[in-house]
């Protein structure tokens, strides 16, 4: 779940890198000449065979209490997956527009389909509702999103994606970590190492846990005794509730709200997902909200202005709600998706308002060129990868300050033109 890659992008297969350092090795070791007055060539500590390390895993597995007999039925025949490997590898070259991804969440047939499950599975959603303070419509959102409902739960064995990437893979560590709790799990009885199974990077089930999260949060709701989130809804859809619930989820608030922004003067950089105002406040600065019957009873409650596109495009106003669906994944634009789904799924949708569809999005490598320029220019970025965080939006949002734009922190065509044009000029 919060490992695995959104659907928002499209990614291009990598090749295969070079496995070089254990999940205790931090990088090669240079060892000294044994004599000061030879001069050879630094020897380099090698990295262990899979072999090597699976022993060395075992021991590990073996003293948290993993029986050796369940060990080796889960590593039976395993060898490491290239195909794990090429997706942990490859970057996404270019990204979906947010409005495409939010048109494929929120579907006629997404739509329709859960609430025709809503219908079907209500006496449980019921239940779940009234023990962890969720509503349906919200954990039907996140079941549609997260395995279309339970037909799409991934098809790989997650011992063996989660053993090649805790061997060959970045943050070793992590992986590994991934690896030990998956081992748990079949301690534990609740899966065999067979039906263990989920996407390439270890979430599994019909609400996509990974291993960790399963361990502190799946619960068996249907009381057959196994929290089963791969054939049970039940259990999928409380475990998912419990997740939410210890993120901190209110019931009987909302998510967020789309609003409008007041025409002229209105100060763009507010917009930057960390300034919180009450509600009230929001609507003292010109910001219009829905007009619903709970706005006095809301008007204390705090509340980030998001600008998915801009401002040319839609504004929304996300409550705290929103944070606790960004801790299930930490995307904004799978919580906006989540939220809207939730409302059509109520029969409440609200087309989002135009969209700039007349923009271009920015290729990974020139948002690494625009993050890259930033720094140059003296807007700190940070690292220069191409993935445009807080960071990197306040740095655009400083750069259009100073240009005297629209200080929305956007980045798009129009702005990396005039980030090359401000570092040609700085160059002459």
């Amino acid at each position: 779940m919060l490992a695995r890659l959104s659907s928002s992008v499209i990614f291009i297969t990598g090749c295969l890198l070079t496995h070089f350092a254990s999940a205790n090795t931090a990088a090669p070791v240079i060892t000294p000449s044994l004599s000061a007055s030879t001069a050879t060539t630094p020897a380099l500590i090698t990295a262990p065979s899979f072999a090597q390390w699976r022993t060395e895993l075992r021991m590990q597995a073996l003293s948290e209490g993993i029986s050796p007999l369940l060990f080796e039925q889960a590593f039976a025949g395993l060898t490491l997956d290239p195909q794990v490997i090429a997706a942990d590898q490859s970057q996404p070259e270019f990204s979906r527009p947010v409005w495409e991804y939010l048109e494929g969440a929120v579907s006629s047939w997404r739509v329709a389909r859960g609430k025709a499950l809503i219908a079907e599975h209500n006496t449980t959603l019921q239940a779940i509702a009234q023990r962890y303070q969720v509503k349906p419509s919200i954990l039907v959102a996140i079941w549609g999103m997260e395995s279309g409902f339970g037909q799409n739960i991934g098809s790989k064995n997650v011992i063996r994606s989660l053993a090649t990437l805790a061997y060959e893979g970045r943050r070793s560590l992590f992986w590994r970590g991934q690896l030990l709790a998956a081992l748990h799990i079949l301690q534990e009885g609740d899966i065999s190492p067979s039906g263990m199974i989920g996407s390439w990077a270890g979430a599994m089930g019909q609400t996509q846990f990974m291993p960790t999260t399963y361990r502190q949060y799946a619960v068996d709701f249907d009381g057959n005794g196994r929290r089963d989130i791969w054939q049970s809804s039940a259990d999928a859809l409380a475990s998912a509730a419990n997740y939410l619930q210890a993120s901190n989820w209110q019931q009987n608030q909302p998510w967020g709200w789309q609003v409008k922004l007041p025409g002229h003067g209105f100060d763009y950089a507010l917009a930057d997902g960390e300034v919180k105002y009450t509600l009230a406040q929001w609507q003292a600065l010109g910001v219009k909200t829905p007009d619903a019957p709970e706005n006095q009873r809301l008007s204390q409650l705090p509340a980030t202005l998001f600008l998915p596109s801009g401002h040319q495009g839609p504004a929304y106003l996300f409550f705290d709600n929103f944070r606790s669906i960004l801790k299930y994944n930490n995307s904004t634009s799978y919580a906006l998706a989540i939220g809207l789904l939730s409302n059509a799924l109520e029969g409440d949708y609200q087309t989002p308002a135009t969209w700039p569809k007349h923009d271009r999005m920015l290729s990974r490598q020139e948002r690494i060129e625009l993050q890259t320029q930033l720094n140059q220019l003296g807007f700190d970025s940070g690292n220069p990868d191409g993935i445009i965080g807080v960071n990197s939006r306040q740095a655009v949002r400083d750069f259009q300050q100073s240009k005297g734009l629209t200080a929305d922190g956007y980045p798009n065509e129009a702005l990396l033109k005039a980030v090359r044009q401000a570092s040609n000029n700085m160059q002459q």
